[in-house]
């Protein structure tokens, strides 16, 4: 459990690290995020969706505030172009990051650690509770990332992780995108109340989770 922990923080710490580079030096803001979609109107509402698919993607490189992106393009594009295009970015990101990891993930996990019974442990815990930790991975920043990439390292099968990151992705883009579809400059009551609900319930989630596989653990040491 300890070398997955290790491995799951250092992924979260390299995501991290994009975006304290990235806010210091000023590259990515909100109003940048909402600059692009008010300049992508002026062409086409899909001109819009690509931008929106566009920036949900590269969260897998740079952290990037998917919330934040969501709950805009609710508000620039209504609830089902906005709801489809978050979508379509947040499978773009979490696909290419399994993709990639399945292939090159086993060279992360050897730089973790070359124990051969370490590396078996780990794969054997993702496998046990990996679909609950895609469930509920977009419960803190960065997560959903780093448990894209853990599911192809430890070689998730497929099946099981396009599962949890369909439970993960779609009502939560769909909450987002209504909040963000229904709400206004004059009235941002709904895209607020939206990302406090989607935050508590998932930090809510999470924090279940931790306290059964803490529990769990040490039961059976």
């Amino acid at each position: 459990m300890k070398s997955l922990l290790k491995l799951g923080f250092g992924l979260a710490l390299l995501f991290a690290s994009t975006f304290i580079v990235i806010k210091a030096m000023g590259w990515i803001t909100v109003d940048d995020v909402r600059g692009w979609l008010e300049a992508g109107q002026t062409a086409s509402p899909h001109t819009v969706g690509m931008i929106v698919a566009g920036l949900l993607f590269a969260d897998l490189f740079i952290a990037v505030p998917t919330l934040t992106v969501t709950l805009l393009s609710g508000h620039f594009l209504g609830f089902e172009l906005g709801f489809a295009y978050a979508l379509a970015g947040y499978w773009l990101a979490g696909g290419t990051g399994y993709g990639l990891s399945r292939v090159y993930g086993r060279r992360a996990l050897m730089l973790v650690t070359k124990d051969a019974a370490k590396i078996a442990e780990m794969e054997d815990i993702f496998s046990r509770h990996g679909l609950m930790v895609l469930s509920i991975a977009r419960a803190v920043p960065i997560l959903a990332e780093v448990s894209a990439c853990l599911a192809g390292a430890t070689k998730l099968p497929i099946k099981r992780f396009a599962l949890g990151w369909a439970i993960n992705s779609i009502p939560y883009a769909a909450i987002a995108a209504y909040g963000g579809s229904v709400s206004s400059l004059n009235d941002p009551k709904p895209a607020i109340f939206a990302a406090i609900g989607l935050t508590a319930t998932l930090w809510a989630a999470w924090y279940i989770f931790r306290k059964y596989t803490k529990r769990a653990t040490s039961n059976a040491s």
